[in-house]
Order: C-alpha cells, then structure tokens, then sequence
C-alpha cells in the first residue's frame, strides 16, 4: 500500500491532514485549517517542499551505514 494524505475534521471543527506511510504509520500532521480548500492547499505545499528537502542534522552524531 502506497502513503497518502488522510483529510479530517478535529474537535474544534478544524480541517486537519496526516500523512500516513504505507503501513499505516502516522508519519506526519498538519495544523488546522479553516477551510477545506486550505487544508488541501496545505498537503500541496508538503508535497512540493518535501521533493527538494534536505536533511540538516543538528545532533552531530554520525548516521550508521
């Protein structure tokens, strides 16, 4: 199963979105969103900054192979 974007209402009525991995895993959740429209733009705007992220590592520590 691929990861997708899960839309949902919160308690406050508030549009919000997680990213769930192929698993089912949450991986990633979004603020809330007074619209739905802002909410899907939202996921868009993840999309796009995550295909070009880097990874900046502040722990110093050494990633094992």
């Amino acid at each position: 199963m691929a990861a997708k974007f899960e839309i949902y209402n919160d308690a406050k009525g508030e549009f919000r979105f997680r990213l769930k991995a192929g698993n089912g895993e949450i991986v990633a959740t979004g603020e809330g969103y007074q619209t739905k429209s802002g909410v899907i733009n939202g996921v868009d705007a993840v999309k796009r900054a995550a295909a070009e992220a880097e990874i900046d590592d502040k722990t110093g520590e050494k990633a094992n192979a």
